[in-house]
Formats: C-alpha cells, structure tokens, sequence
C-alpha cells in the first residue's frame, strides 16, 4: 500500500523505522521545520527528519501542513493512506478529506486522548496502557479505532522505558492495520479520558502531595521533561530517580539525609531522591550532592 508518513517525535521516528522496513514504506515523509533548541539556540532537525534521511525516504517540512503547499505535496506522492504519529501540530480541513489518515495513539483510546497519553498513565499509576489505530477526525483523538494493543505498566518503569515498548508495538500494530484492514469501531466517549500537555506546576515535586503520587511524576517524567523540588533558597533541584522510603516523622516539606539519602517528607510518606541535578549541572546520585552541597 503507498504511503505518506506524518511524524516528528523520537516516538514517532521509531514507527517510522518499522514502517519503512515493510511492503508499506512511505514515499514521502513529512515532519515540522527545524528548530532552535538548547542552550546555543542551534537549529536542530526533528527526529522523524533526521530518521528519513537515514532511510533515504524523500522528506518535506512544510511551515504549515494544512496550507495549500503541503497539501499539494502530500497529493503529489499519490498515497493510499497517510500514516500520523505524534506529528505536533493539529490536522484541519480540507486536508482531513482529501485522504484516508491513520494515527498511531499511544493509549488504549478513549483512555487518554490527548499530548500526553504516556506520562498521565504512569502519573495515574495505572496497571496498563497500549497503543491505539485510530482515523483521524477533526475531533480530539476522538476518531474510529481499528486495531488497539495494550501493553503492562512495570512498577519501575519511566516513561524512557515504557516508551520504547509502545514504539515496538505502535509500530507492529500500524503495519498490521494497513496488511489486514480491520475494521473501524466508534469509541465511546464517555469512557473518554484527557492527558493534558505537561505544564510546569506538573513537573514540580510538591511535598503536599503524597510520596506515591511524586514517585510516579518523577518516573513519568524521566528522561524527556524532568521533575524538579524547590529548594529553601528559591532554586530548583532536578530530581531524575526518586523511591518510597521509611522516613523519620517531619512536616511535609522537610528535607532529610537518612544515612547520606536525601529524602524529602511528604504529606503522606517519605520520598529518597536519589538521583539530583544542581542548576546548570549534570545529574548526579544525591549522596554526591550530599558531600558536595550539605543538606537543603
């Protein structure tokens, strides 16, 4: 089948990678421009750009996908079905009509439809999750699904580690829906669920809340965004690795170092921070930090 692949995350360049190496490889890749990015501000490739050029797949980056150039480029590849993942910007009209477009949803739709299915799973502690094939509509995620694969949520995993199981299976699940065309399957939409964009009041440890819940934003959140406490100075501290420990009774707020662990109370539990990052530093085990900066 001739396909267009629409994509720019990391996410999205590892289903590309499984769709190029079957009958279904795209004669045109699409993705978002390059962008200033770190602290040099350097203009960076997206994921997905970088991939198809790896692949030697022909690849456009549109300023605006729904303008009448990348529509015209999209239709100029003769597509059968335009394959979507994780393409960063909304799809409108009239592009929605001129083709067939099958997204790749990492969630088991209608559970968390929206920018950040991975990270509000683990944040909600769910047992599982999975991916979702579903046609793109000018709703929400809110479309058909065809094809929905779900996948264990492990007690230890990051969003790093999770990720990388649902790109296998997104990727194996969107090659199957374009061999069998299985199909389509209206959601129900009061089982609907959003996972909203994280913001930066989400990655803040907030000791008010429970040990529990900051244990799951800190794996939720590593490696990609990061979860970070305020320190008694006013300066964040990044915190990458975080476990429920049994901490002495403080009020909720109070850092602690429990036998060179830096713990932090909460309201309930004791969290160990045990991986930090000073401001302008590289992540370090938190016993380091102890030695090097004394205790909050």
């Amino acid at each position: 089948m001739r396909t267009v692949y629409l994509g720019t995350s990391a996410f999205a360049a590892a289903v590309l990678e499984r769709l190029a190496a079957s009958p279904h490889r795209p004669a045109l890749v699409v993705t978002r421009p390059d962008r200033p990015r770190g602290r040099g501000r350097r203009l960076q490739a997206p994921p997905v750009a970088v991939t198809a050029k790896v692949l030697g797949i022909e690849l456009d980056q549109p300023d605006d996908v729904n303008g009448e150039e990348g529509r015209a480029r999209i239709a100029s590849a003769r597509p059968d079905v335009v394959c979507v993942c994780a393409f960063g910007a909304l799809l409108r009209e009239p592009l929605l009509s001129e083709h067939e477009l099958l997204n790749v949803h990492p969630s088991p739709l209608p559970r968390w439809r929206g920018a950040a299915p991975v990270e509000r799973a683990l944040m909600a502690g769910d047992e599982e999750t999975g991916v979702a094939i579903m046609r793109v509509t000018a709703g929400l995620d809110s479309g058909p699904v065809c094809l929905v694969g779900r996948e264990p949520i492990l007690a230890d995993d990051t969003y790093g580690s999770l990720s990388g199981r649902l790109q296998a299976l997104g990727g194996g699940l969107l090659v199957r829906a374009l061999d069998e065309r299985p199909p389509f399957v209206e959601q129900d939409d009061e089982l609907a669920t959003y996972a909203e964009k994280i913001g930066p009041q989400d990655r803040r440890l907030d000791p008010s809340r429970s040990a529990v819940e900051l244990e799951r934003v800190v794996r939720a959140l590593t490696p990609h965004i990061g979860a970070f406490v305020e320190l008694p100075d006013g300066s964040r501290l990044g915190v990458s690795r975080a476990r429920l420990v049994a901490g002495a009774e403080r009020p909720a707020g109070t850092f602690g170092n429990e036998g060179g662990t830096l713990t932090l109370t909460c309201s309930p539990g004791t969290l160990a921070l045990t991986q930090v990052q000073p401001p302008g530093k590289r992540p370090m085990p938190a016993a380091d930090y102890l030695r090097g900066h004394g205790l909050p």
